[in-house]
């Protein structure tokens, strides 16, 4: 018998060696030897660089090692001092001076000037807030100094003189305000002008004519501003002192504190203001306290919300938790720290407000519940007036433009300083 495993065991090592000669040992044949052979140079130019990089180290550290000790031996070379004209390859004559443009006029808004200064120029930009200013400023100089320029008082009643038209000296020449009306009947209408009957008439002047008393509409309206005005700064002063302070407390001590003052808010605030009024009658006189009491009692309550939303807004930022760890108390952190940081939105509420009350306040006298006759207020002119409105029109036009121009100016007043102190609109 022949022999045929020898042959075919060398024709197998012959093989195995032509594959270990090529391809790095690894046979053409076996399934996946491409992958491997990549992932064995990419190992080898993976240590390669670990090497150079470990090589780059040893010489840093060696460099840092003479550099330590020529530090410390004192071996440093001085340094070479080299002239300026060396450094200049210039010469003198190669440029010529030019004088320098006059600098831009440049704005002071957000230059340093401060956020108040800020504000202040905002709002000045503003034209309806300087009108509703304007406006503002002239009514209270008309209530000061108004009931002085007439020579009626505000109670004084003249037989006689009930009913007159307006009469303003030197305008009357124009035919406008001259002290004629025009009254409607059920035949038709008729123009009377009660000055030129009197046999005083040529001296006699009602600047905005006389309510059916024969009392002077003009000394009355601007002695109403005043009382409006009161209740303005009553509110105002409620709002600061007791809303601002109650909210405040609520909202920086939290928890039962804040729980316990919320629950008295929604109290107070459910019953009504006429309920209030009815009750301060019933124990103190009708007058100008009882208004003030109501109003002082209830008008406080929108302020206080705004405190408690801001205190709970602020009293967690940064500076106030590190002054709280620098050892700051109470009172330091709510006046020093926390109320400076939201009087600007405080004072925006506090002018919306004062519409609010300066309307409670008509209300009430319109209704009968307010200012008691003799006293003058511009709600119960406008309820006397409402009577006779279809034929003594004037009698009414006077009260409802001062009310209604005092309330538009403190809304314009207040809703440029909104603009002008909310940090949100500075760049609108």
């Amino acid at each position: 018998m022949t022999d045929t495993g020898a042959p075919q065991k060398g024709r197998m090592e012959d093989r195995r060696r032509d594959g270990a000669a090529s391809d790095g040992g690894l046979g053409a044949d076996i399934p996946g030897a491409d992958s491997l052979r990549a992932d064995r140079s990419l190992a080898g130019r993976f240590w390669a660089d670990f090497s150079r990089a470990d090589s780059l180290r040893a010489d840093r550290r060696r460099a840092d090692r003479e550099l330590l000790e020529r530090a410390l031996a004192g071996r440093f070379p001085k340094p070479r001092l080299i002239s300026p004209a060396r450094l200049d390859p210039f010469a003198d004559d190669d440029f010529d001076s030019l004088e320098a443009p006059p600098a831009a006029e440049e704005s002071t808004v957000g230059a340093g000037g401060g956020f108040w200064r800020d504000a202040l120029l905002r709002l000045r930009k503003n034209t309806g807030a300087v009108l509703g200013a304007a406006c503002i400023a002239a009514i209270v100089a008309m209530a000061v100094v108004g009931p002085m320029l007439s020579p009626y008082r505000y109670d004084e009643q003249i037989v006689g003189n009930d009913s007159m038209a307006p009469r303003v000296p030197g305008i009357e020449r124009l035919g406008f305000l001259d002290g004629g009306e025009t009254l409607k009947t059920s035949t038709g209408s008729a123009s009377v002008n009660k000055y030129r009957d009197r046999p005083d008439g040529d001296g006699l002047y009602y600047w905005f004519g006389s309510d059916t008393l024969g009392r002077d509409i003009f000394t009355r309206t601007w002695e109403g501003t005043r009382i409006s005005l009161f209740v303005a700064l009553v509110a105002v002063v409620a709002d600061i002192l007791f809303g601002v302070g109650y909210g405040f407390v609520s909202g920086y001590f939290g928890g039962k504190t804040d729980i316990v003052m919320q629950r008295a808010v929604e109290v107070v605030n459910g019953i009504p203001t006429l309920v209030i009024v009815t009750l301060l009658i019933l124990v103190l006189k009708p007058g100008l306290l009882s208004v003030t009491l109501t109003i002082m009692l209830t008008g406080w309550i929108g302020m206080s919300r705004m405190a408690r939303a801001q205190m709970l807004k602020i009293k967690g930022r940064e500076y106030v938790l590190a002054a709280r760890a620098l050892g700051a108390g109470h009172l330091s952190l709510i006046f020093r720290e926390i109320a400076p940081n939201v009087f600007g939105q405080l004072l925006i509420m506090s002018m919306f407000s004062v519409p609010g009350a300066i309307f409670t306040e008509a209300f009430l006298a319109f209704i009968g519940i307010g200012i008691p006759v003799p006293m003058a207020s511009l709600g119960s002119m406008i309820s006397e007036a409402f009577k006779s409105m279809t034929v003594h029109p004037y009698m009414l036009v006077f009260p409802v433009a001062v009310l209604a121009a005092l309330m538009l100016s403190f809304n314009m007043l207040a809703d440029g300083l909104r603009d002008a102190l909310d940090p949100k609109m500075r760049d609108l």
